[in-house]
């Protein structure tokens, strides 16, 4: 059974950072690319980034280009995501998620989603 546990959210001031973990109970967890997404209060959820199964490859919403940063430690099972210069419009629930198909899958395309975990910016 697959199950993703996202962890370190809170809330903070314009400018800090933070740092999400997502902890990652899959046998082949290098067969996954791992995406990261969020739901932000009365919108529809979006894509935030989602790196390969080597870690070679990473993709950015525009959004955050430039000041998030994700990562992976297949060794853990872990996949990281990087957050510098928040803005009180990154307030939003964040979601790690593991899809099989490889490049930037189509958010329909992740089968396995974590619980989510808050984060607020404030200004």
């Amino acid at each position: 059974q697959v199950q993703l546990v996202e962890s370190g959210g809170g809330h903070v001031q314009a400018g800090d950072s933070l740092r999400l973990s997502c902890a990652a109970s899959i046998l082949t967890f290098t067969s996954y690319t791992m995406g990261w997404f969020r739901r932000a209060p009365g919108k529809e959820r979006e894509f935030v980034s989602c790196i390969s199964w080597s870690g070679g490859s990473t993709y950015y919403a525009d959004s955050v280009k430039g000041r998030f940063t994700i990562s992976r430690d297949n060794a853990k099972k872990m996949v990281y995501l990087q957050m510098d210069s928040l803005e009180p419009e990154d307030t939003a629930v964040y979601y790690c998620a593991a899809s099989l198909l490889p490049g930037r899958p189509s958010t329909t395309s992740y089968n396995h989603w974590g619980q989510g975990t808050q984060v607020a910016v404030s200004s």
